[in-house]
């Protein structure tokens, strides 16, 4: 005697394929603001590498720490773009050398470098990010904000073109943890750098 599907077994499948096929393509389409804070986090953990295998200490410079490697954003309007730059403000005048770019880092898998120039650090037009938000307590200065770290992995806050660490090293030595929050028309995500690890991860996401 042959065996078959009856009808409503038919359609109890079909029923079934058709759930696991929603949940399956929606876990595939495209999060740009999850997609940017994930490459935010990863930079900033480059940064703190980068700062970790670099040991700027120089006996002869008393400023010497603001040369440490540092993850900088930058705004530009008419029209609005919002990028960010790695790098290691050797002549400590307060920018990255983005015309030899002699001072800013490379990413180690495209040899691109991480600027301005590249177009994926635009966040605005990557990502679609209308804004980025720092809490007070690791903001200073007129810019978005910023991030640096010394050779240990510790995190510091500061603008080195305006309000620049003067002799003492620690003046912007993170204390707390800091927020960072991206923004586009979906909603926000939250990024969060703790003191002294300097551990960087996701902490909130609304969208």
């Amino acid at each position: 005697m042959k065996k078959a599907f009856t009808m409503l077994e038919l359609v109890f499948v079909i029923v079934i394929v058709g759930i696991l096929s929603y949940f399956v393509s929606s876990s595939f389409q495209r999060n740009p603001l999850r997609e940017a804070a994930d490459q935010v986090v990863s930079h900033i953990r480059y940064t703190q590498h980068l700062a970790m295998i670099d040991d700027k200490f120089d006996p002869n410079d008393a400023t010497w720490f603001r040369e440490n490697w540092q993850f900088e954003f930058r705004r530009l309007s008419n029209p609005l773009q919002i990028y960010y730059v790695i790098y290691s403000d050797t002549d400590q005048n307060g920018n990255a050398d983005t015309v030899t770019h002699r001072e800013v880092a490379i990413d180690p898998l495209t040899k691109n470098y991480l600027d301005g120039t590249n177009t994926k650090l635009d966040i605005t037009k990557s990502f679609g990010i209308t804004n980025v938000q720092f809490t007070a307590n690791c903001h200073v200065g007129a810019g978005i904000g910023e991030l640096s770290f010394d050779v240990i992995g510790r995190p510091y806050y500061y603008t080195t073109s305006t309000q620049p660490p003067q002799i003492n090293m620690y003046q912007y030595l993170l204390m707390q943890d800091c927020n960072i929050t991206l923004v586009n028309p979906d909603g926000n995500i939250t990024i969060t750098i703790t003191p002294e690890t300097g551990y960087t991860y996701i902490s909130a996401q609304n969208y």
